[in-house]
Parts: structure tokens; C-alpha cells; sequence
């Protein structure tokens, strides 16, 4: 395991909030899909980002990459740390679209994007989208059929077309295109959605591969999924999120071993190998989050509860839970009232 200096830093999130305003004037409501997410990804390391579907996880990719639609308002920021050597650090939510175009997306960061064969074009084989990728952003001396080879794909199969493609063929090719620009952090949005157990092994191993399995001069990772066991499996670092916050984080294997929000708690117990006890309800409307521990209020009268232990979620408790370190860990909550 490498250890945690600053020249490892690749990407710092600092108190990052994204908001959709959606509807009529008046009728017009605030989606507050992010709210104060704080992450630092290192060289050499995966940060697996984890919680339920929709709760705002996804929504970081498109911020990141400057991908957020007309209807998006920011607060906060994320700064790509590229060396004092390749141009310095880049604000990356101010960033404008042609420093983005042209000098981030691809070059700096790759993009492993969920259903990846929706992401090619149907008309183009994918050793055309690979050649003409290459062509773009790839390294001098970038060979097609060598990229294909690193992402596990048989050369030959680059001159199917989409349709034609597996799941597990589509995910690869994604990967050749995400490493195509050798870029310095990767992205990996729900990368094992929808593959079966094998490809889902060969998916957690291509990142394994890509971060260098802890060493400090691999490519800094951000797996985002629902998976628990897949983040379980190969993530030095995990940060847990709920109704658009981060409730919790820090290495792996010690949050693994002893969660402490009673939301991590409850995700790992709903686990096979756990307790498999499902969580009740529903996460909150993005529309409308409760102040307070949003999850506390969601499992308040369950039997449940006695993992909220050390939390408040009453009328006196309505603030927002503050996110502070506590060692190598950050944890949002409140003390009992």
C-alpha cells in the first residue's frame, strides 16, 4: 500500500454541489442530486464511490467532466492536479468547453460509461472508434490492435459493429477507449452493470490493473456502483453516499470491518453474507431531503433503529450533519440530542 502524500493526489472534490432546476416557474422544484461532496482520488489507488441508484452518484462523472446539462447549477469545485510539468492545476467545474474538449476529456481523464454499447455509434465498427480515437488524443506510436490486446479484446473482433458486440466485448471496448488518451485518472460508472459473474471478474481486474494494485505510478480510480461486494473485492478507499451526500469514508478495509453511519451499516447487512436484512422504505426525493440524518428518519420506528445509535435525526437535530475527519476517516452525523 502506497502511502498518502500530496504528490500522490490526482483529483481533489471540495464541497462540490450540483443542483437541476426542473419544472415551470411556477411550479418549478430543485433537484439537489450533490450537496457538499468532498473526495481526494490518489495515483496508485481506487476509490470505490458507493450507495443506492439515484442517489447522485453518477451525477459526479458529468460534473467532472464538464458534461452537466443547461439546467445545472454548481457550488464548490473539483481541481485536477496534473504537475507543474503538464500545465498546472485546472479547475475543472470552471473550466471552459474548449480547455475540456481539448486538453481534459480523454487526455486527462477516461470515462468508463454504464451501458457502454449505448455509448458507440451503431453505423461504426469498434476498431473504428478506436482508430479514430487513437487518432485524436492517443500517444505518439498508440498501435490499435496493442490497445485492443491491453483492454482484453482479440483484435479480430474490433470489426463487429455495436449490435453485434456482447456486454462483456462492449465493456472492453469502452475500456480501450477510456486508455486510449493514457490518461492520468479514470472514471468507472456502474462498469458491471448487467454482466455476469465472470465478466464482472474481468471488469474489477482491468481497474485493479489500471490502479496499479496500490502502487504510486498507477492511474488514480473512481469506481462508482451499487455493487458492495465488487467494491469490497478491489477498492483501497470508499466513501459512501446518501440523497446526494457523502455520509461516510475512508480505507476500505476499515470501514468494511467497522462501519459506523448506520446507512453503511445497514447496506452491509443487507449482504448475503451478512445479516441479509433489507433496508426499509425508500431513499428520499431529491426534491424534497429531509434536514437532519436523512437516513436516520428513514429507518426511525424499524427495527432497524438501533443502528442509528450515536445519531439524531429529531425535530431538535434539523441541521445538515457536518462531514469531519476522525483520523483516516470522515464521517457526517450527529450526536444524539
Amino acid at each position: 500500500m502506497t502511502s498518502l502524500v500530496v504528490d500522490d493526489v490526482a483529483l481533489t472534490v471540495d464541497r462540490l454541489s450540483v443542483r437541476f432546476l426542473v419544472g415551470r416557474r411556477r411550479s418549478r422544484s430543485i433537484v439537489h442530486a450533490a450537496t457538499d461532496v468532498s473526495l481526494t482520488l490518489r495515483r496508485g489507488r481506487m476509490l470505490a464511490l458507493v450507495g443506492e441508484s439515484g442517489c447522485g452518484k453518477s451525477v459526479l462523472t458529468s460534473a467532472l467532466l464538464g458534461l452537466l446539462p443547461a439546467n445545472a447549477q454548481t457550488r464548490g469545485g473539483a481541481v485536477l492536479h496534473t504537475g507543474a510539468g503538464a500545465g498546472g492545476d485546472v479547475e475543472l467545474c470552471s473550466a471552459s468547453e474548449s480547455l475540456l474538449s481539448g486538453h481534459i476529456r480523454g487526455r486527462r481523464i477516461g470515462l468508463v460509461p454504464q451501458s457502454a454499447a449505448g455509448h458507440l455509434t451503431p453505423v461504426r465498427t469498434a476498431r473504428s472508434h478506436l482508430a479514430e480515437t487513437v487518432r485524436l488524443i492517443g500517444p505518439p506510436g498508440t498501435d490499435v490492435d496493442e490497445l485492443a490486446e491491453r483492454a482484453g479484446l482479440d483484435p479480430a473482433e474490433l470489426d463487429a459493429y455495436p449490435h453485434e458486440l456482447s456486454g462483456g466485448m462492449a465493456q472492453r471496448v469502452a475500456f480501450a477507449l477510456a486508455m486510449a488518451g493514457d490518461p492520468d485518472v479514470i472514471l468507472a460508472d456502474e462498469p458491471t452493470t448487467g454482466l455476469d459473474r465472470p465478466l464482472v471478474d474481468h471488469v474489477l481486474g482491468q481497474l485493479s490493473t489500471l490502479a496499479g494494485s496500490g502502487a504510486g505510478d498507477g492511474k488514480a480510480v473512481l469506481l462508482i456502483t451499487h455493487d458492495l461486494a465488487a467494491a469490497r473485492r478491489v477498492a483501497d478507499d470508499i466513501a459512501v453516499m446518501y440523497a446526494g451526500r457523502i455520509v461516510e469514508s475512508g480505507p476500505a478495509a476499515a470501514v468494511f470491518a467497522d462501519p459506523w453511519h448506520p446507512y453503511t451499516r445497514c447496506l452491509l447487512n443487507a449482504l448475503p453474507d451478512g445479516e441479509f436484512v433489507p433496508i426499509p422504505g425508500h431513499p428520499p426525493e431529491l426534491t424534497d431531503v429531509p434536514g437532519g440524518c436523512a437516513f436516520c428518519a428513514r429507518i426511525e420506528g424499524t427495527e432497524l433503529v438501533e443502528l442509528s445509535a450515536g445519531f439524531a435525526s429529531g425535530p431538535a437535530c434539523t441541521g445538515d450533519p457536518e462531514l469531519v475527519a476522525v483520523g483516516d476517516r470522515m464521517i457526517a452525523g450527529h450526536v444524539p440530542c
